[in-house]
């Protein structure tokens, strides 16, 4: 990659930009905040809070068409194998109208059986087995197949008025191994009135096959053996989910093309259509749609996800940050970060190419964050006077018309010029030129919610083809849990297998002995 004239380019600009001072580039160019924001879908993105000119962003550009991201974006909406590893398309687009045409015909009928689940329950047309209404749901899964939907109600979930009848389920989620997890999820419901749904592409995920039994198990005390009316199961793979107990009417697939990092628009979001309902659903794909849109059709100049991809191309590789943080200034968006860091480290947290050769350029950033103005008073105090470049995502909501409303929307303004400015009358202190962007939602509703998240997995797609590395693949996950199935008879008494290191072997033995408390 640092072969390329436009690496090299882009190298040599980076040592003309050393001394420049955003504060300078505002004071010349009295136009710079409308050049460098644009809308795309509902949102609103000013990327003008950052160190760049317009001939960082000609540059940058450059090396984008070098890299073919035009072609690689054709060549996943038609639908090609490009998760090589894996030899699978990647079409997650298609769960929300845009790809090939066999992919939109199987996300379609997927989606018609989920109303119809979801209409039933919600309606009351599916009851348990003895004849109480669905009250609550509880999901099991985990990363992907947790995340998405987790956020998803997390943000968009609206409280029931006090004395108000419900016409949706509440929605539990279990994802952790930990037994508080499943069992604080469970202690909240009512078996008589419960559905379990099990997420997972394979059926055979550790975390989520223990929960799922004893989920089972807790309904079986009550219900019996026959639990059909109160499981369900979202995977590809029926045959597992069938002989779990689970009835076939009740298995919903999804697509082999869809990573679980990219499922919550497939049946992953069930639980999203039956806590929010079959149109909030719809919303949530429209608003990503109509990002997929300007994906496609926006010039690589105008294009937003190139672009944020490129800010992150530009500070992670010529300016050595090694770290993004995520700021939603709206408490519903709290779990924002953390779906963020599954979506760009699992995606691009890789040290070999497309070949598999071993690189010699740093790849995604450690992503973190908090919500706003909580993180004011946490790790912000870095940000501004710490020794390192921390490039910075602002998600905020339009205010309200009343004075909490603004006083957090003045506070998240407020944040992003203090970075950019520093203070002139201390700046060994507080020299500022922090880079950020500001990406502003009308309000917060399904139809931003979905825009703002396929931003986000447009952008990881472009910086992996930059970096030419796979971002649909994981298998350093894969090896730890290789490794997990591997000594976990260890902790029952077997012995470890050969060739476990002396750290492991002798924190083994520590688990492995009757714990016994300090008097």
């Amino acid at each position: 990659m640092k072969h390329l004239p436009q690496w090299k380019a882009l190298a040599a600009h980076q040592q003309s930009m050393r001394p420049v001072h955003m504060r300078d580039l505002f004071a010349a160019d009295a136009d710079r905040a409308g050049r460098f924001s644009l809308d795309a879908g509902p949102l609103h993105i000013d990327f003008s809070k950052h160190r760049i000119t317009n001939d960082t962003l000609a540059l940058l550009l450059q090396l984008a068409r070098a890299r073919d991201v035009e072609g690689w974006r054709t060549r996943m909406l038609a639908g090609e194998a490009i998760n090589q590893s894996e030899n699978r398309a990647v079409q997650h687009m298609a769960l929300r109208g845009s790809g090939a045409p066999a992919a939109r015909a199987e996300a379609e009928a997927v989606l018609k059986r989920m109303r119809a689940l979801s209409t039933a329950i919600r309606q009351g047309g599916h009851r348990g087995a003895s004849g109480k209404r669905i009250t609550d749901m509880v999901h099991i899964g985990i990363g992907g197949s947790d995340l998405g939907p987790r956020l998803a109600l997390d943000a968009l979930t609206v409280p029931v008025a006090p004395g108000a009848e419900r016409t949706s389920p509440r929605v539990h989620f279990a994802a952790n191994a930990d037994p508080h997890d499943l069992d604080h999820a469970l202690r909240q419901c009512d078996p008589a009135s419960t559905l379990v749904i099990i997420v997972s592409k394979t059926f055979g995920t550790a975390e989520t096959m223990l929960n799922a039994g004893i989920a089972r198990d807790w309904l079986a005390a009550h219900h019996g053996t026959d639990l059909r009316l109160h499981l369900a199961a979202v995977t590809n793979n029926t045959a597992a989910a069938n002989a779990f107990g689970i009835a076939p009417e009740q298995v919903l697939s999804v697509p082999d093309w869809a990573g679980g990092r990219y499922s919550l628009w497939s049946a992953v979001g069930l639980s999203i259509m039956l806590g929010l309902g079959d149109t909030a659903f719809d919303q949530l794909l429209g608003g990503a749609a109509e990002i997929d849109a300007h994906f496609i059709d926006a010039p690589l100049e105008r294009n937003a996800p190139v672009l944020l991809a490129l800010l992150s191309v530009w500070y992670i590789n010529f300016w050595g940050a090694q770290t993004h943080a995520v700021l939603p200034y709206a408490k519903r968006l709290d779990l924002l970060p953390d779906y963020l860091q599954q979506l760009e480290m699992e995606s691009n947290g890789k040290r070999i190419d497309r070949e598999g050769r071993a690189i010699d350029y740093a790849t995604a950033p450690v992503l973190f964050g908090g919500v706003g103005t909580n993180s004011q008073h946490s790790f912000h105090q870095l940000l501004h006077q710490g020794a390192h470049l921390v490039p910075c995502d602002f998600v905020l909501i339009h205010p309200e018309d009343n004075d909490r409303s603004r006083l957090l929307a003045v506070n998240a303004l407020a944040q992003t010029a203090a970075l950019m400015h520093g203070d002139v009358t201390d700046a060994d202190a507080t020299p500022g030129n922090q880079p950020s962007t500001t990406i502003v939602l009308p309000q917060l509703s399904p139809r931003t919610l979905g825009a703002l998240l396929a931003l986000y997995e447009h952008k990881v797609f472009v910086e992996g083809v930059i970096w030419n590395i796979n971002s649909f693949d994981q298998p350093g996950v894969e090896l730890g849990k290789r490794i997990a199935t591997g000594l976990l008879p260890a902790l029952s008494g077997s012995a470890a297998p050969p060739g476990t290191d002396a750290s492991t072997r002798a924190l083994i033995a520590r688990l492995t002995r009757p714990y016994a408390p300090k008097q």
